[in-house]
């Protein structure tokens, strides 16, 4: 008896646990639904009744698609949206896996020093700098795309060396003095032996790091502007945003599922890596 009381509880717990998580995938995936639902309306219907689904005299087709990139430059917008994510991901996964690295085997008071520092950054809302980023931005000439990727690396990597530590603390030191005896030095040992063994959590960085720049607005908006050709995809959709606060709902609808689209295969591509990574990072270290 007492067993199968256990057992009916268990399967109530997962009953449950499948209703609640059934819930949390309807409510996170509602909104994607309710633009690409849009996407295919009029804009005058969208205001009116925007849960309804197209038909009829509300169902436009790709208008909205094809009014959206008229407008915009959107297929420049997301050009400039992969260069400054690509070039931003490495340069964040290069030098914050090396000052991980660095950080977490050369025990001493300016690399706790410096571990704390990049721990304490995570803490700082990016509102407190973002107008004496942008003016420093200008002095140093960072106002374009790679200027862009540097500032990236610098908001990014408080994140990325805090997942790095923990996991390059779980790699045996006995890994890298056989390639020392073996006559690598310490760059062939970093990136022959240490480097590969961090893919899982490089994985993870990688993707949280991709999400967060592609669909950043506030930092491209701040240094690079409007008035320029180096335009990200999410300043180009407020673009449809009339001077006197009329917007294209229908084609900013349209706009918003293609810059969706991409992060969201290269997140369902990689996304089983990121618990990996986490929990590595976490358990090991």
């Amino acid at each position: 008896m007492g067993n199968k009381k256990v057992k009916e509880k268990m399967s109530i717990g997962q009953w449950i646990a499948f209703i609640f998580l059934c819930i949390l995938v309807v409510v996170f995936l509602y909104p994607i639904l309710f633009i690409l639902i849009n996407s295919f309306k009029g804009k005058f219907f969208i205001s009116k009744d925007p849960f309804s689904l197209p038909s009829g005299d509300t169902f436009v087709g790709i208008t909205n698609y094809v009014t959206g990139l008229t407008k915009t430059g959107f297929l420049s917008a997301i050009g400039w949206s992969f260069f400054i994510t690509i070039l931003s991901v490495g340069l964040i996964v290069l030098f914050t896996s090396m000052a991980a690295y660095y950080i977490t085997r050369v025990q001493s008071k300016a690399s706790n020093f410096l571990y704390f520092m990049f721990a304490f950054s995570m803490l700082v809302p990016f509102q407190m700098v973002m107008f004496t980023m942008s003016s420093l931005a200008d002095k140093l000439k960072l106002n374009n795309p790679v200027g862009m990727c540097f500032l990236y690396l610098g908001f990014g990597a408080g994140l990325a060396v805090f997942m790095f530590s923990g996991f390059v603390k779980s790699i045996p030191l006995e890994i890298e003095e056989a390639s020392m005896i073996d006559g690598c030095n310490p760059l062939q040992n970093y990136f022959g032996v240490v480097f590969p063994i961090l893919k899982p959590t490089t994985i993870t960085v990688a993707i949280l790091q991709a999400m967060w720049v592609w669909n950043d607005y506030l930092l491209p908006y701040l240094v690079i502007g409007l008035s320029t050709n180096y335009k990200t995809i999410p300043v180009v959709v407020q673009m449809l945003v009339g001077s006197n606060g009329n917007k294209d709902m229908g084609a900013m609808m349209a706009m918003l599922v293609l810059a969706i689209v991409p992060i969201v295969i290269f997140y369902l591509t990689c996304q089983k890596y990121i618990i990996e990574g986490v929990v590595a990072g976490a358990v090991k270290g």
